[in-house]
């Protein structure tokens, strides 16, 4: 089975708030956004948004140029549908994360929780990588989250990599530099327990 095949499954099988790695509100990335204090009109883009409501409250929280990509058309179909006339407004991407051609030099923010992690090859880390160098802007921002090292070694029946703060930022590379780190236990609505790593980067200029 590929990627795209086990998350469609995935998406069509379940209702949103019964997924492992659903909460109501991002709160830590919502929090860490608007702290960047980025104008409405700076491009945003969420990596593997599938069905979150981040897009939701960016919305609410004025933001105007905001693209969610996810590998899953279901997962968009469901956060479009959701999002109902609003969702007119959302650029929505069906691709890849590794393949899929972005805009280039295009985003003032990347934000990514909970999708890089299920890249457990080098190859396709480094095609993210090559991903998230062509589309973030110089001096742009990276919020990314991903399984601590105390999460379980699985999500979703595959397997992920865990990451420390120094892990991730040696595997970013040179052109990134970690401003905050911080850890979040998430509960799954089923009760399992999921340690995040949640990072901040700000791409040099």
């Amino acid at each position: 089975m590929n990627k795209k095949t086990h998350w469609e499954g995935v998406y069509s099988s379940k209702p949103a708030d019964a997924l492992g790695w659903y909460k109501p509100h991002l709160q830590t990335s919502i929090a860490w956004i608007k702290e960047l204090g980025l104008e409405a009109e700076a491009p945003i883009i969420d990596v593997g948004g599938g069905v979150s409501t981040l897009v939701d409250d960016l919305l609410n929280a004025g933001h105007r140029s905001i693209s969610v990509l996810d590998i899953s058309e279901e997962a968009l179909e469901v956060a479009r549908a959701r999002l109902g006339a609003t969702g007119e407004a959302i650029t929505w991407l069906n691709g890849d994360i590794t393949s899929i051609d972005l805009p280039s030099h295009h985003y003032e923010l990347w934000h990514d929780r909970a999708a890089f992690h299920f890249l457990t090859e080098l190859d396709q880390q480094q095609s993210y990588r090559d991903n998230l160098l062509n589309a973030l802007k110089p001096g742009g921002h990276l919020i990314i989250g991903t399984f601590a090292p105390e999460a379980p070694p699985k999500c979703s029946g595959l397997p992920i990599q865990r990451y420390t703060h120094e892990k991730l930022n040696n595997v970013l590379g040179g052109e990134f530099e970690l401003q905050r780190h911080d850890k979040e236990l998430h509960v799954t609505p089923g009760g399992v327990e999921q340690m995040y790593l949640y990072c901040y980067f700000r791409r040099k200029n």
